[in-house]
């Protein structure tokens, strides 16, 4: 489970309700309506401008950001380097028998084709096309949320528009202005939250989670085609090393010693 992305929207909310619970009425912020607007309108318009059945996967989107798989660069690095150490000293066809236990698909696939004796440009273009697919996936569940941010603020604004046209209708009484101009402003309110804490963080959420699976499968497609080349696995473990951070690094060569 993404722990940040649960504490982020819990405290976003918790500090924005504590504000106006100690700077006035609860109640007064609290109007169907004006969320009906902004939430069926932030929809409506998301479903004109994205393919009908990219919007309908916006269920296990959201699943991704909160339980999405975290990556660990370290193990990566320690499973192809003890791949290649047993290819250098058995040779290629006895990996054969390690490639089930891998648990990660993308290098049980590569190790297969190595298995088998694919050609490396093959296995590179077979691996790349993997890659481009799931990059492409992730760009639309990213287009999906960052539509939705842009168009609630708007769909406020819309909101606040109809709820001052019927304050204006009724001018007449001057004690119904102060409180149908609060609610007029309450869905530019809901607009700019929900956009701004629940819509947009996501997108990039789901960003950061994308270049984090973006960067591990480029370390296997490394670690296969060396594995493939028969280089040695000090050389393979240097190569996957130089994509993760140097606190992370030194993790691994702590765990190496």
């Amino acid at each position: 489970m993404e722990l940040g992305t649960i504490v982020g929207l819990i405290s976003g909310f918790l500090l924005v309700f504590t504000t106006i619970f100690l700077g006035g009425e609860m109640m007064s912020f609290i109007d169907l309506p004006s969320f009906l607007v902004v939430i069926g309108g932030a929809i409506a318009a998301t479903f004109v401008a994205i393919p009908f059945g990219d919007v309908l996967a916006l269920g296990n989107i959201t699943k991704n950001a909160f339980f999405g798989r975290k990556i660990d660069y370290v193990n990566v690095v320690e499973v192809v380097v003890d791949l290649a150490k047993k290819a250098r000293r058995e040779g290629l066809l006895a990996v054969d028998k390690e490639v089930n236990k891998i648990e990660n698909d993308f290098l049980k696939g590569g190790m297969e084709m190595v298995v088998d004796g694919t050609e490396p440009d093959l296995i590179k273009k077979v691996m790349n096309t993997e890659l481009s697919y799931l990059m492409d996936r992730h760009a639309k569940g990213q287009a999906l949320y960052s539509t939705l941010g842009a168009y609630a603020p708007a769909f406020g604004m819309i909101g606040t528009l109809i709820g001052l046209i019927a304050m204006l209708q009724n001018l007449d009484d001057p004690a119904a202005i102060g409180p149908g101009m609060a609610v007029a402003l309450i869905t530019t309110f809901y607009g700019a939250l929900i956009s701004n804490l629940v819509f947009l963080p996501m997108a990039t959420k789901l960003s950061n989670m994308s270049s984090s699976e973006i960067l591990e499968k480029e370390m296997i497609i490394e670690g296969v085609l060396a594995i493939q080349f028969g280089e040695h696995p000090n050389t393979i473990s240097k190569k996957l090393l130089n994509f993760i951070p140097p606190k992370v690094r030194e993790g691994y060569s702590e765990e190496g010693k």
